[in-house]
């Protein structure tokens, strides 16, 4: 019981997972992931999110469920299928704008320092763009990156990708940074000032 995050799970989130395993959604973020992301997202009261990877709108829901009524949360994907689930089951929620986007593109359109939490659940973001990525933040600002130990939907070579993100998160020097062996893997990193 003391682990088991599904116990308080949004009510959308359990829809969203029916549906993800209906459509064969490989690629979710648990319910772990997900209660940390709450947690996060509600030390943001007033905060400005941004999701690279909505996906199904699993850990969408989850970063919902934390945010305060003046929070507002960008979620991108490049996959209109997939976050077709996440809009049908929260699109009415006024806190969130669903955007279909290469991930990188949006990112190089926003202005810097306009973010207070970064979940980069995407190859943009995460792999690709990092320092672009990075430089959203505002001080005190969170970003949050999943997957971090052995999944079994890895491609071959993808550890090595993983083994320089977390070095260059960890050696960063605008960055404290805990890498923690939760859910599948999280590294969270927050802004110094």
């Amino acid at each position: 019981m003391f682990d088991d995050n599904t116990i308080d799970a949004p009510p959308e989130w359990r829809e969203i997972d029916a549906r993800s395993r209906a459509l064969g959604f490989d690629m979710p973020s648990e319910p772990k992931t997900g209660a940390m992301l709450r947690l996060l997202a509600a030390s943001k009261p007033e905060g400005r999110l941004l999701e690279l990877g909505t996906g199904t709108g699993l850990a969408t829901a989850w970063l919902l469920a934390g945010m305060g009524q003046g929070a507002q949360l960008v979620s991108v994907d490049s996959d209109p299928t997939v976050q077709a689930v996440a809009r049908d089951v929260l699109g009415e929620d006024p806190g969130v704008t669903f955007i279909i986007a290469d991930g990188l593109d949006y990112v190089r359109a926003q202005a810097p320092g306009m973010l207070d939490l970064i979940f980069a659940d995407a190859m943009p973001g995460k792999y690709e763009g990092l320092e672009e990525t990075l430089a959203l933040l505002k001080p005190g600002g969170l970003y949050v990156v999943d997957d971090m130990v052995p999944q079994p939907n890895w491609p071959e070579g993808h550890q090595s990708r993983v083994d320089a993100l977390t070095v260059r998160l960890k050696s960063h020097p605008d960055l404290a940074t805990v890498a923690l062996d939760w859910a599948s893997g999280l590294v969270i990193a927050a802004r110094r000032s």
